[in-house]
């Protein structure tokens, strides 16, 4: 018997992977108050098969820089995603994370020059700004295809192929991530519920002399 080499023998499996018939997935993010959550990050991750690999022409996100924040405030995208930080304030900033999954530092600019920065390993990224202590984003990182952030009515739709996966629910104020196993069928469209327990935002305050509200 001829044996494919690994390579190969990968690709054939996320092949069939994609070619399983496409299930429907949705999850409905609240508090506990039964309030709506906004900006979690919700993944799928197969647990019979490796996720397919990314695409080699991966759109670039984009994080800009407008009215002292930074925008969006959440973000998540395939590991191997470049990410570009135009400042669009009329401030310079000076851009940076310290997190294990993405270290990198952009000198204070403004403008469109800052070169895109390549996110290419799994992870959280924490992302701040040296000279405005209130503003932060984050960045989840994923090796999986299946994924979003939730809107602000709290709702996330997904179609995936059908299996079992792992879902993952990430939101920065959660104090761990939330993570539960799943099994996805063609004929039955999944929806689950998640009350999330969301801790008071720990963002610095904005300054005193700032035209936008404190955080809570």
């Amino acid at each position: 018997m001829r044996l494919l080499p690994i390579a190969s023998a990968f690709l054939l499996v996320a092949v069939g992977a994609l070619s399983l018939p496409a299930a429907e997935f949705s999850i409905t993010l609240a508090e506990k108050s039964a309030a709506p959550v906004a900006d979690a990050v919700i993944s799928l991750h197969p647990l019979d098969q490796p996720a397919p690999p990314a695409a080699a022409d991966t759109p670039e996100l984009v994080i800009a820089q407008i009215n002292g924040e930074f925008t969006p405030l959440v973000s998540a995208v395939r590991a191997g995603t470049r990410v570009s930080f135009p400042n669009r304030d009329r401030v310079q900033h000076q851009v940076y994370s310290l997190s294990p999954a993405k270290r990198f530092e952009i000198p204070l600019h403004g403008g469109e020059q800052a070169a895109a920065e390549l996110f290419d390993k799994p992870g959280l990224v924490a992302i701040g700004c040296n000279i405005h202590d209130w503003m932060r984003a984050y960045v989840l990182v994923l090796d999986t295809p299946w994924f979003a952030v939730s809107p602000a009515e709290g709702t996330v739709r997904l179609s995936a192929p059908a299996g079992r996966y792992r879902l993952e629910i990430w939101h920065h104020r959660m104090a761990q991530m939330d993570t539960r196993e799943v099994v996805l069928a063609e004929a039955a469209p999944l929806a689950e519920l998640a009350t999330l327990a969301l801790r008071r935002d720990r963002r610095p305050p904005r300054a005193i002399n700032s035209d936008a509200a404190g955080y809570r």
